[in-house]
């Protein structure tokens, strides 16, 4: 496969994960009467990662997730000559769908984008009010166990076809624990394009949801390139 369609399968993902998952929390969590509330949210971050895992997988990988491509070369897993090209497509990616995003939730009467727009955040922009240091915390232990799920799903030593229902049942549980944390990022792609259009103070604590993502999927390769070892 060319590298070429890899950026653009991985484009596509990326841009759906952001629009299934970011959409489900602006447009359908608390919609009146029939909100899907965080148990949908999470849900919906899940699926957008299972459908494609089965849509691209086979093309690109299926990474949606600078961190997930880091944690996979950290891993022996991901060849560092294309690092910089996937998480360029990757940002790219959740920025388009969050455009997408902003232009549908735009179209309704009081829209305020700057009350948060499915954003990352932590202290007093935290959606359960807690610290720098439990957010840090969160994001590091959460997408360091997500590169284990993933690692370990995709192992050729694993069962043959599920490794998309581990991944995207993964993510789902991430989010049903770091939710009332951070919003959840784990994705550094993710936190990036709605980021963007927020503006405010989701731009000025997007560090930590670069930093802490990267430092957990790399030290999730690092740990599962041991367990390789005979």
């Amino acid at each position: 496969m060319t590298l070429s369609k890899k950026l653009a399968a991985e484009f596509i993902g990326t841009f759906w994960l952001v629009l299934g998952g970011c959409g489900a929390a602006v447009l359908a969590a608390a919609f009146p009467d029939v909100g899907i509330g965080l148990l949908g949210v999470a849900f919906a971050f899940g699926l957008t990662v299972l459908t494609m895992a089965f849509a691209i997988g086979h093309i690109s990988g299926c990474h949606l997730n600078p961190a997930v491509s880091l944690g996979l070369w950290s891993g022996g897993r991901f060849p560092v000559k294309e690092l910089v090209p996937y998480i360029a497509a990757q940002v790219a990616g959740g920025i388009a769908g969050a455009a997408v995003l902003y232009v549908i939730a735009s179209g309704q009467a009081g829209f305020d984008v700057t009350a948060g727009f499915a954003s990352n955040g932590y202290g007093e922009h935290s959606p359960g009010g807690y610290s720098l240091t439990s957010a840090l915390t969160t994001e590091i232990v959460m997408t360091f166990m997500f590169l284990v799920i993933i690692l370990g799903a995709t192992d050729k030593r694993a069962p043959q076809g599920f490794a998309p229902i581990a991944i995207g049942l993964g993510l789902t549980l991430i989010h049903l624990i770091s939710i009332p944390v951070t919003n959840t990022s784990v994705n550094p792609a993710r936190s990036t394009g709605v980021a963007i259009f927020q503006g405010s103070w989701a731009v000025s604590e997007l560090w930590l949801f670069w930093f802490a993502p990267i430092v957990g999927a790399i030290l999730a390769g690092m740990l599962y390139r041991w367990f390789e070892k005979e």
